[in-house]
């Protein structure tokens, strides 16, 4: 005879569609996290690890400081160990190594300015909510906690933190600063400062949210003239790095005894190692005299 909570569940699998698939993949990241995690508490005792926490909230990835250098170091580790074994060269195991750090690390910045860049176009809508859920009555907690619930995530997510801490006991002007750091948008401290000086001494909040909406929406709208205008430069600069590369292979494919000389001395690998340098660092250059703050 089956369990009573087999048959329950197979009964109302029907409706629940997705919660076994749910249930599945919590299962599975349980599983990987908890080596993680035992890897983790050795590295939280260093002090420096803890600075990851917040990078964490802002990249919204579910995982705490030492959890993502834990899992840093072991991909790190896994890609080491697999070059080893193709080449043999402890030398490409630590590049492999050291480029496998790199590129976590530009995920992890990737999307953190994601994260950041879906906060502000959410900003301007998400003031408007809150300044005509004042002009009906509601409250300011209520009115942001009817955004937490209407918006989607990333906005959604943090003013759900901010109504959770002010729950169990978190004054709203800790909450606010505290979703301040994790987010670090100019456009929210804006809001964040607007707010607090008006608890103090008072005024019509909603004209100060709709006034400072109307602020962030023409700055966006000023970011993407600014950034249609400076699609040639970023696009040249991506095609100037890849275009060494693009020949290269070419090259290599054509004739490749051509490249041999770099591939197989040391003075060709200081030379492929030269010629990386100087396209990382025009690549940066260009894309700093592109980048316009507004």
């Amino acid at each position: 005879m089956k369990n009573t909570h087999i048959v329950v569940k197979e009964r109302v699998q029907d409706y629940l569609a997705d919660r076994p698939v749910a249930t599945m993949k919590q299962e599975k990241q349980k599983k990987w996290r908890k080596y993680l995690q035992k890897l983790a508490k050795v590295l939280e005792q260093v002090r420096q690890t803890k600075k990851f926490d917040y990078l964490m909230q802002r990249a919204g990835i579910p995982l705490t400081g030492g959890e993502i250098v834990a899992f840093t170091l072991i991909v790190g580790f896994l890609a080491a160990v697999f070059v080893m074994l193709i080449t043999l060269r402890w030398q490409w195991s630590i590049i492999s190594f050291c480029i496998a750090v790199i590129l976590i690390v530009l995920y992890i910045k990737i999307k953190i300015t994601r994260r950041l860049h879906a906060f502000t176009e959410q900003m301007g809508d998400t003031l408007l909510m809150i300044s005509d859920a004042i002009r009906v009555g509601f409250s300011f907690m209520q009115a942001i906690d009817f955004v937490a619930k209407e918006m989607e995530a990333p906005i959604g997510e943090e003013f759900s933190k901010v109504i959770a801490e002010t729950h169990i006991g978190t004054p709203l002007e800790t909450a606010l600063n505290n979703m301040a750091k994790r987010v670090k948008s100019d456009d929210f401290d804006l809001m964040v400062a607007a707010v607090l000086i008006q608890r103090q001494v008072g005024g019509n909040l909603a004209y100060i949210l709709d006034t400072i909406s109307a602020t962030i929406m023409s700055r966006i709208r000023m970011k993407r003239e600014v950034k249609t205008l400076t699609a040639q430069g970023r696009l040249s600069g991506v095609v100037l790095a890849l275009l060494p590369i693009f020949l290269a292979v070419i090259l290599y494919i054509i004739n490749p005894q051509y490249l041999q000389p770099l591939l197989t001395t040391p003075t060709g690998h200081m030379a492929i190692g030269g010629a990386l340098i100087s396209e990382l660092v025009g690549f940066w250059v260009i894309q700093r005299i592109v980048d316009i703050d507004v």
